[in-house]
């Protein structure tokens, strides 16, 4: 019977000339009511386009974890290899999302934990909240946070290319020393050539301002940098990492244990977040693809 009626629309939908529905339907020997029932029924071509980008955005929500806004989610679909897809408006896509009750998870507020070395020699800040730079491996920023296990605290540190945005350094230990953050700055210039004279930048935590690490950054041929204390905006950079770390992983799981934490943070440092979240500051891209586009362009040039 659908066939019948299929049709009788395919012949409403030709150029010219057509007979009538009553006289198709008789011809046919189908009731009128019987083509306009299976006419409603089936979905138009905006109705089947919906639904497509429907499961295009399901899919992007769910790729990003359930961390991308609508911005990030358009920015996926626009990549898409399909024009019907890669056409969607950002306001289609709101829609959709609302909809389907897709709600990226939202950061806290921010807490100051800084407390700054009384007796530290003073260092400039040499960054003033620019936190871009032309290439890899000139301007790097780092900091520590806490992360609360069942076991006690877990303390994290990290060193971010300016860049690409990658998370070239982290490390993590039971305690804050100083080691914690030496550390996480020699993984990071083991991964990325330095150029002579790397700028990283921190806030004016004790362990920052300690005679250790001054040695550590003079050993790696690197100049040390410090923003004020207690005021966010002076290591924005770090501390949107670790603001997107616990808003995206930590308060969304259990962590018993510091064995579970350590893994869950280093699978969301060097899987997600360097390798698959696409970032809004690098033009929708992943640092892993800022970071081998730059090498690319860099032996095309040579």
């Amino acid at each position: 019977m659908s066939d019948k009626y299929a049709l009788i629309a395919a012949e409403q939908a030709m150029s010219g000339p057509a007979p009538s529905v009553s006289a198709m339907c008789a011809g046919l020997e189908v009731s009128r009511s019987g083509f306009y029932d299976w006419q409603r029924a089936v979905p138009s071509p905006r109705q089947l386009r919906r639904a497509k980008l429907t499961r295009h955005v399901h899919a992007a929500f769910e790729a990003g974890r359930g961390v991308y806004g609508v911005r990030r989610v358009h920015a996926v679909l626009a990549g898409s290899a399909d024009p019907e897809v890669a056409s969607a408006s950002v306001d289609l896509v709101r829609s959709i999302m609302r909809e389907a009750g897709l709600v990226a998870c939202q950061p806290r507020a921010y807490k100051v934990t800084t407390e700054q070395d009384p007796d530290a020699d003073p260092i400039r800040d040499r960054v003033q909240r620019d936190f871009t730079a032309e290439e890899p491996g000139v301007k790097l920023v780092g900091d520590i946070t806490y992360i609360k296990t069942w076991q006690g605290w877990l303390y994290l540190a990290t060193v971010i290319d300016c860049c690409t945005k990658q998370v070239l350094g982290w490390s993590m230990a039971p305690h804050m020393r100083t080691d914690l953050i030496c550390d996480a700055l020699t993984m990071a210039a083991t991964r990325q050539p330095l150029a002579p004279g790397a700028i990283f930048h921190s806030d004016r935590g004790a362990q920052y301002t300690s005679t250790q690490f001054a040695k550590h950054l003079e050993s790696l041929g690197i100049v040390g940098s410090l923003g004020r204390t207690g005021v966010c905006w002076d290591n924005a950079m770090a501390e949107s990492f670790f603001a997107a770390l616990k808003n995206e992983l930590v308060y969304r799981v259990v962590l018993p244990t510091r064995k579970k934490a350590r893994r869950l943070i280093a699978e969301y440092i060097e899987v997600f977040y360097n390798r698959t979240r696409i970032h809004s500051g690098i033009g929708y891209k992943t640092p892993a693809q800022v970071a081998l586009e730059y090498q690319q362009h860099k032996s095309e040039a040579a």
